[in-house]
């Protein structure tokens, strides 16, 4: 795995061998970040970081600033490990935290981004937590875009209760992104 663009191209992240971490393919993260296509200044907040492979590309990009939120100590090391590798520590802040957990910290903070990611396990029902969150639109800046990767055989099912409205979807084999902004 490594960082496809920008500032710290071609850069080798570590994958720790222990950990069952399903990274996001280049493929994907290309195709993710050419649909976003401004990070430049932007904040960013990367939920189930994993490793960090999708906010460590932002900041390579020009994201000001990358937030990683990852439960798992193994991967909390990784991404650690792969912001020095980058040079990105003063850029970058992880949270040791499980998504609902974080999404409640940094709404007590009353921190917002421009741009947030979720790749959360495939299946799982992490999908429908993430997006129902009563807390998740506040945490998204005005013009904010919210993309969830996920598995095909699950849905990001927005009703009309949520602050989010889905607002396009693209399909790569057995994975969507979905991306979402705030409703009016």
């Amino acid at each position: 795995m490594r960082i496809i663009g920008g500032e710290v191209r071609g850069r080798r992240l570590y994958i720790p061998k222990s950990s069952a971490v399903r990274p996001t393919a280049d493929r994907i993260k290309g195709a993710c970040f050419n649909i976003i296509r401004f990070v430049d200044g932007k904040t960013f907040l990367d939920l189930f970081a994993g490793t960090g492979n999708v906010g460590l590309e932002a900041l390579s990009r020009g994201a000001l600033k990358s937030v990683f939120v990852e439960n798992n100590p193994v991967l909390v090391d990784a991404i650690a490990r792969n912001i020095a590798t980058c040079g990105f520590a003063g850029k970058s802040e992880v949270l040791r935290s499980d998504c609902i957990g974080a999404i409640q910290g940094l709404a007590k903070r009353a921190e917002t981004f421009d741009i947030l990611f979720a790749d959360p396990p495939y299946e799982q029902g992490f999908v429908s937590r993430v997006l129902e969150h009563p807390e998740i639109g506040s945490l998204m800046a005005r013009d904010g875009l919210f993309t969830v990767q996920h598995s095909v055989r699950e849905a990001a099912a927005i009703d009309a209760s949520t602050q989010l409205v889905l607002t396009d979807q693209r399909k790569y084999g057995d994975t969507i992104l979905s991306f979402l902004k705030k409703r009016d």
